[in-house]
């Protein structure tokens, strides 16, 4: 049984195989439990191994490397082609078999386990940062219900409640006062969470060559490159700029026919995380430079004067996910004076 190609369907506890030799017959049809996983593939010859970029993806792939096998991931809207009949676990692990195979296929970057570590505090910040913008939403709706108006931010919640608590003529009834009590210990403590996985971050953005590198770039912080770092890891991944941006979902999609191109709204293809930081950190160099003229200028004040801010701040997006490439490739510093001719080629 000689086989060159594996392709695995990935689940918790049961894995479906299919496997192939070098003429493309079938020579494995398989189902292993998770335990089984590891001793099958120590002993299989090395080969080609197959999966789906879904969870665990990473983690099979780092032990699967190890037995001296050459895994690839693929996106799961690429391999739903290759499915041939009703699908069940045997026809997708035949048909990922089949599609990372295929000459032209587009593969996922492997993760270390340090970058999923990264993200997972990503992660889990963003879960609370969403936790605590609804706690803060609930209090605000609880007390306009009872006539009391705070403004939006959570600032102004934690200046105004105390004052709200303490005054005896508003006429909360005790028990609301101590409800609205309990949520603001409830918000407190969503906020220091917050907090403290931003101190975390921060941390491993200064231990970080290439954090700091992509932190120098206007409207790329500490947040942003960590993310931007820990979910690239190799650029060289990509061919150029432009792969990284469709990547991320900033260029535009298109409804081409009959030789008419015809180009629409952004992909929004890939992580939604990284593409809302890239673009609220657009958003944030697009204030600046319109509130001081002086830095309302170049490349930058040219879109601003022929399309809306959300388009500029899109298109900055593009360019700074751009730059990231060149600076993550090239490993050079970023330079705010590089020459655009060059820059435009990145």
């Amino acid at each position: 049984m000689n086989i060159t190609t594996v392709g695995i369907d990935l689940a918790k506890t049961v894995f479906q195989l299919h496997g192939v030799d070098a003429q493309g017959h079938t020579v494995l049809r398989k189902q292993l439990r998770r335990d089984q996983m590891a001793p099958f593939f120590a002993n299989l010859p090395p080969c080609l191994v197959g999966m789906e970029a879904c969870g665990s993806a990473h983690h099979w792939a780092r032990k699967l490397q190890g037995f001296g096998h050459t895994v690839k991931l693929m996106a799961p809207q690429f391999v739903k082609p290759y499915v041939k009949t009703n699908k069940n676990d045997a026809a997708d692990a035949e048909a990922i078999c089949e599609a990372v195979a295929r000459p032209n296929m587009r593969f996922v970057p492997l993760k270390s386990a340090e970058q999923q570590a990264v993200l997972a505090l990503h992660r889990a910040r963003q879960g609370f940062v969403k936790a605590r913008t609804a706690q803060a939403n609930q209090i605000r709706g609880l007390l306009a219900e009872h006539g009391i108006i705070i403004p939006q931010g959570i600032s102004h919640i934690a200046g105004r409640l105390p004052e709200i608590l303490e005054d005896a003529d508003n006429e909360l009834p005790g028990a609301f006062r101590l409800l609205l009590e309990r949520l603001r210990e409830h918000l407190k403590v969503l906020d220091a969470q917050v907090g403290e996985l931003d101190a975390q971050i921060q941390l491993w953005h200064r231990q970080s060559d290439a954090s700091k590198k992509l932190a120098q770039i206007p409207g790329i912080g500490p947040i942003t490159a960590s993310a931007l770092v820990a979910s690239i890891g190799d650029a060289k991944n990509f061919d150029n700029g432009r792969q990284l941006a469709a990547w991320l979902g900033l260029v535009p999609r298109q409804h081409s026919s009959g030789g008419k191109p015809t180009l629409l709204g952004i992909s929004k293809r890939g992580d939604a995380y990284l593409r809302t930081l890239l673009i609220h950190g657009a958003r944030a160099v697009i204030r600046v430079a319109q509130s001081k003229t002086e830095q309302a200028s170049g490349w930058l004040a040219n879109v601003l004067a022929r399309r809306n801010k959300n388009v500029a701040a899109v298109a900055l997006a593009n360019k700074n996910a751009r730059i990231v490439w060149a600076l993550l490739v090239n490993d050079r510093p970023y330079a705010s004076t590089y020459p655009a001719q060059c820059g435009s080629a990145a």
